[in-house]
């Protein structure tokens, strides 16, 4: 299903827009060197494609005829054609260089006539033969490419293409792929008889996984092998549906794509059956904005809220339009399938409305509306480093969205657990908790528990809300009587106030007497007394424990009472009016 889906993919790009994947036979790679070469085969010059600054240059991509892989003693044996590394097309850099080189001169011997006549071809050819190479090895840049082993290829001065990507060439190469699927066995992906891709072209681009690429379909050890078959025979897919699937992955997967996100070891990317905005909107909504466009994961969500209020919805979600989310995770030479979903994108939309509509609460002015997933699973880790997330909770967290389940039982406890141990409410923490909270509710109708809202909700007679209300009011009377503290009862205290409260909230309210009692402030003494009388009037008993649940009631409580004393009202409590 995987791979027919990606198949799939390639198909409709190719229909769609005939420059973005590459043609059969060939791939989009990054050469950061060009030499440039007169008609007779001079050298004329080394371009440097690459662009930025400092680390960030980034090579310029062509497409170029298909890489394979090299392994083993006589892995030099084969050469690409017409770009490789240093080591081929100069000889230099290891001790099978020089035979390295031979094998991609002969490479381009190889070639039909009409192929090796072309003009751009011919004079890279007499270049390689002349094998006078001491111009190029002056040149400023030929450190930096001998040390990087950087990749190179050749054009014909005054020309744009490169001698690869010449006509003549390009019939080679793409008469070579449509030759190789010829006959052969029924593909499992495509059902037409196709020849077997013996190995699959490599996956590129997933975190944590070889830099040279690794592979979803490997039968590498011969455990793996069946009824005497080795390798891509044991699971026979076609030459042209393994060229579609690993062009298709790798083009979702490629550096700046916005049809892929990290989540947590997960490299996970989107696309769809039609094109729909939803496919470059979901990491969108999930990753954190570019700090030159902090508002982009707030405009591409507004679509989606504004579609269902209007009656209609975005592009593309409609008439069951299917939708596809893989998520890929280094496993040691493979790739391992962390989650696949298939759903439709009006289904997807719907959901993901659903979990933004979930985590929202109220929040000061300067913080955004919308929280990444990045932003609240960090909110849960040790120092906000994302290293310190749990294990497999953001592939938890982002599967349980997208097929409308619970969260992770983990995620709630994560959120209060960070809450107690640096005793801060932060918003997406509050967030966060307030999700779970919503969520658990729906799921149980039986709840006798309200339900958690936006902002403050004085009728709320949850013992867990109401202690989290009490306790940030006698921290606002602290804060009063003493302004200016380094420290407030939040940090001595809040562990154990949203644990076990009755060991703390008796010795807190003796010391809000000593508290409002130094205010000169009497009206605000007056309404601090009135607001802490009408919380604890709505408490029967101080718990001897709050479970994990009215924990994080408590921390809601807490971040409901504190963001309405912040809040500009004719009223508050906390105004020394």
């Amino acid at each position: 299903m995987i791979l027919q889906a990606l198949a799939d993919y390639y198909d409709r790009m190719t229909r769609e827009d005939d420059t973005s994947l590459a043609p059969p036979g060939f791939e989009r790679k990054e050469i950061p060197f060009v030499v440039v070469l007169d008609a007779d085969g001079g050298y004329r010059g080394l371009e440097d494609t690459r662009t930025g600054e400092g680390k960030k240059r980034r090579a310029r991509e062509f497409f170029v005829p298909r890489s394979v892989k090299r392994s083993g003693t006589k892995g030099w044996q084969t050469a690409f054609l017409l770009w490789d590394h240093v080591g081929y097309v100069f000889g230099v850099g290891n001790e099978t260089a020089p035979r390295q080189h031979a094998s991609f001169v002969r490479r381009i011997e190889e070639l039909p006539e009409a192929a090796r006549t072309d003009p751009a071809v011919g004079a890279a050819l007499a270049f390689l033969k002349k094998g006078d190479f001491q111009a190029v090895f002056d040149e400023p840049d030929w450190k930096e490419v001998r040390e990087s082993g950087a990749n190179l290829s050749f054009r014909l001065v005054g020309e744009r293409e490169l001698a690869c990507q010449k006509e003549p060439v390009r019939a080679v190469v793409t008469g070579e792929a449509d030759h190789a699927g010829e006959g052969g066995a029924r593909c499992l992906v495509t059902g037409a008889p196709d020849a077997v891709a013996r190995l699959h072209p490599a996956i590129r681009g997933v975190w944590g996984a070889q830099v040279s690429g690794a592979n979803i379909v490997s039968f590498n050890l011969d455990a793996f092998n069946s009824y005497g078959r080795t390798q891509g025979y044991n699971a026979p897919v076609g030459e042209k549906a393994a060229f579609a699937y690993t062009t298709a992955l790798n083009h979702l997967l490629r550096r700046d794509s916005p049809q892929r996100m990290q989540v947590g070891d997960a490299s996970t990317v989107f696309w769809a059956e039609r094109a729909t905005p939803l496919e470059t909107a979901i990491p969108d909504f999930l990753n954190e904005p570019p700090r030159d466009d902090p508002h982009r994961n707030t405009e591409a969500l507004r679509v989606l809220y504004e579609s269902p209020r209007s009656g209609t919805r975005p592009v593309g979600t409609e008439g069951g339009n299917r939708f596809y989310v893989l998520g890929l995770a280094p496993n040691a030479s493979r790739i391992a399938v962390r989650f696949w979903h298939v759903s439709t994108a009006e289904a997807l939309a719907e959901r993901f409305i659903r979990h933004f509509e979930d985590l929202r609460i109220v929040h000061a002015p300067f913080e955004p509306d919308v929280l990444s997933l990045f932003r609240l699973l960090v909110s849960t880790a040790a120092l906000g480093k994302a290293e310190n997330v749990r294990p497999n909770l953001a592939a938890e967290t982002l599967r349980a969205i997208l097929d409308d389940v619970a969260y992770p039982g983990e995620l709630l406890g994560a959120a209060v657990q960070r809450t107690r141990a640096e005793r801060e409410v932060t918003y997406p923490r509050a967030a966060l908790i307030k999700a779970c909270l919503v969520q658990a509710a729906r799921r149980n109708p039986q709840n006798p528990d309200p339900e958690v809202s936006v902002a403050l909700d004085e009728s709320n007679t949850n013992p867990g809300y109401r202690l989290g209300r009490l306790f940030a009011a006698l921290e606002r009377a602290q804060e009063a009587a003493s302004p200016g503290l380094n420290a407030t009862i939040r940090e001595r205290y809040y562990g154990a106030a949203c644990t076990t409260p009755v060991t703390v909230f008796p010795r807190l309210l003796k010391l809000k007497n000593h508290h409002v009692a130094r205010l000169e402030n009497r009206g605000q003494a007056v309404k601090l007394e009135k607001l802490i009388g009408g919380i604890v009037d709505g408490i029967d008993d101080y718990p001897r424990l709050l479970s994990l649940p009215d924990q994080g009631r408590f921390s809601i409580g807490y971040y409901h009472q504190r963001q309405d004393f912040f809040t500009k009202q004719d009223a508050n409590p906390g105004d020394d009016a």
